[in-house]
């Protein structure tokens, strides 16, 4: 039976459990409030079915009624996937401590435990083959239509497919002369970012619009037009990428995600910082971005050997050249300079205490001795 023919929910604590979830899901996205919806409904089945008497949240207990559920839902056949029991139990937990500050009953924040929660299993980023990027990239061009230039963005720009389809007609904002950037609304984590882009990715966004006038459904502020709902566009961008992996001879299991994955390796590979890169992708935490970019052998032996190169954090080198020897105040001045240098290198290789505290008030004397000579000089 699809979800949305169910009749409501009979269970004496549905209507708790629907006013929290109301309460969290104020800001989040109707998607979101569907996976906690789905998760109340799961463990009020459950508890009707195994606990009838339990009525009222008084008698919710961890033991027998969380763990006996959390049980059930990682014995379940088929099997439910890891990243799906995460999803319910931090949903849970989240309800529970939303009914636990309304209901002022501080026990119900403590019925899900962090222990409860299995482990993320390690996603390893998916980035194209760089003859699956080559192949893909000149089929959408020699396409030319709908589908190859949104892919064609995608791939330049590292936004989502969803954020592609909410992108506004007038999305592409002019910064400078021949600068522009793609203004993405807001996200999968209610944010909203602004893409620098080159001048042939401007030129996609053009074309877009040049099919968003062909398209005879009537203007709606969007750049692309939707036959009816945001999935249903979605699902037709993902069966046009299938069909043509499948005409070109490549996995028809690429999915449109790998183009991000794609776009943020070639950024730090073309040297672009990881903070940078976190704001390019509307990245929140590091370890998110992490799991988006393909660090390989080669790049481990280029940034090794450009840090043998090229390093930037050995000990500071006197600013002086002392190949030739200088007299007079020079002299003095280049003496005190190579003192004072070899005091840094010294300090830095003593352990904290005493003695570092000694050599910095000593460095600090050179410093004043070396302004009163400069001065000396001058006169």
């Amino acid at each position: 039976m699809k979800r949305w023919r169910r009749p409501p929910l009979q269970h004496p604590l549905a209507p708790a459990f629907e006013r929290a979830v109301e309460s969290i899901c104020t800001a989040l996205t109707p998607s979101s409030k569907r996976n906690y919806n789905i998760t109340v409904r799961n463990f009020l089945v459950y508890l009707a079915a195994e606990y009838p008497d339990v009525t009222s949240l008084d008698q919710l207990r961890r033991d027998p009624h969380i763990l006996e559920w959390i049980s059930r839902m990682r014995a379940q056949t088929p099997p439910l996937a890891i990243v799906t029991c995460i999803g319910r139990l931090i949903a849970l937990r989240s309800i529970f401590s939303e009914l636990a500050w309304t209901s002022q009953r501080a026990e119900l924040a403590r019925l899900v435990r962090d222990e409860d929660i299995p482990r993320t299993p390690q996603s390893l980023p998916r980035p194209l083959t760089a003859e699956q990027d080559q192949f893909l990239q000149q089929e959408f061009l020699l396409r030319n239509d709908l589908g190859g230039n949104v892919f064609l963005l995608l791939r330049h720009t590292g936004m989502r497919i969803g954020e592609c389809a909410d992108l506004s007609f007038d999305c592409l904002r002019s910064i400078g002369p021949d600068q522009w950037a793609i203004h993405v609304p807001l996200g999968k984590l209610k944010t909203e970012r602004m893409v620098p882009i080159d001048p042939a990715a401007s030129i996609l966004v053009q074309r877009l619009r040049f099919f968003r006038f062909l398209d005879p459904l009537p203007p709606d502020g969007r750049l692309l037009a939707r036959p009816g709902s945001k999935i249903a566009l979605v699902v037709q961008l993902r069966d046009y990428l299938h069909l043509v992996c499948h005409a070109l001879g490549l996995s028809t299991s690429i999915v449109p995600h790998q183009f991000r994955h794609t776009y943020a390796t070639e950024m730090l590979r073309s040297g672009v910082s990881f903070p940078v890169l976190m704001k390019l992708l509307g990245h929140k935490n590091p370890d998110m971005t992490m799991r988006y970019v393909d660090v390989a052998l080669t790049d481990l032996q280029r940034e090794f050997q450009l840090a043998r190169s090229k390093p930037k954090h050995l000990a500071p080198q006197p600013k002086a050249s002392f190949a030739i020897q200088r007299t007079g105040f020079d002299g003095l001045i280049d003496s005190l300079l190579v003192t004072q240098h070899a005091l840094v290198i010294f300090r830095r290789s003593l352990p904290c205490g005493d003695s570092r505290s000694h050599l910095d008030r000593l460095s600090n004397r050179l410093t004043k001795i070396l302004a009163e000579i400069r001065k000396l000089r001058t006169t």
